[in-house]
């Protein structure tokens, strides 16, 4: 796994160059998929929030061209880092997680496998099989710090209500667990795609504990 380490407007030790290393190479085993790592470190320039000033990026880039983000601020870069880590392994993880059978995938698939073994007895029918596709290459990130940066601009002529970002993404069409496996990467609570079952735009989104929504648009 290539990890690359950048500073902006800041110099990065040598030192701190392999903790990084240290600590990411560990999240592969989250993911074998992995195929880089970019980090950068930089000052948060708002004086107000001097006692988490200091703030890293980190992105994971899978073979297939997947994303995943993380970021955190804090007093110095080690703290930030361990956040930031932490941050990126447990959505690694959920997204793993994710591609897993349940118990009751499993179950429903045993009976599957069942109900196919029958019919090929009378019928000489070929086995039925249960698979889970792999997530599409698709990245609808939207960074913290570009938003705190927005923020920051319009602070002090604010007005409610005003628009302040417009954004438009290229939609591949995914279904909706590759769509759940995007939102884990980047550590959102709602995801923006065009289903391929359907057809239609859709969200998927967070709600209590691990469970899961989706809306649809109607025709």
């Amino acid at each position: 796994m290539e990890i690359v380490v950048t500073g902006r407007n800041v110099e990065v030790p040598d030192h701190f160059r392999g903790l990084v290393e240290e600590k990411l190479v560990r999240l592969e085993r989250h993911d074998h998929k992995i195929v880089g790592m970019e980090v950068e470190l930089f000052h948060e320039p708002n004086r107000r929030q001097q006692k988490s000033c200091q703030r890293v990026e980190i992105t994971g880039r899978g073979g297939c061209g997947a994303v995943a983000r993380a970021e955190a601020s804090a007093a110095d870069f080690y703290a930030a880092l361990d956040m930031a880590v932490g941050k990126l392994a447990e959505r690694l993880r959920r997204s793993h997680d994710r591609r897993k059978p349940s118990r009751r995938d499993r179950v429903h698939a045993s009976r599957l496998a069942a109900d196919a073994s029958a019919v090929a007895l009378m019928e000489q029918a070929p086995p039925v099989t249960d698979t889970i596709p792999e997530p599409r290459s698709h990245d609808e990130s939207l960074p913290d710090a570009e938003l705190a940066e927005l923020e920051e601009q319009w602070e002090a002529e604010y007005v409610p209500g005003r628009i302040v970002r417009e954004k438009t993404h290229a939609a591949a069409p995914m279904t909706v667990d590759e769509a759940l496996s995007r939102m884990e990467l980047v550590g959102h609570d709602f995801y923006l795609f065009s289903c391929s079952d359907t057809g239609r735009p859709s969200v998927v989104y967070r709600r209590h504990g691990y469970d899961y929504g989706v809306i649809r648009l109607g025709g």
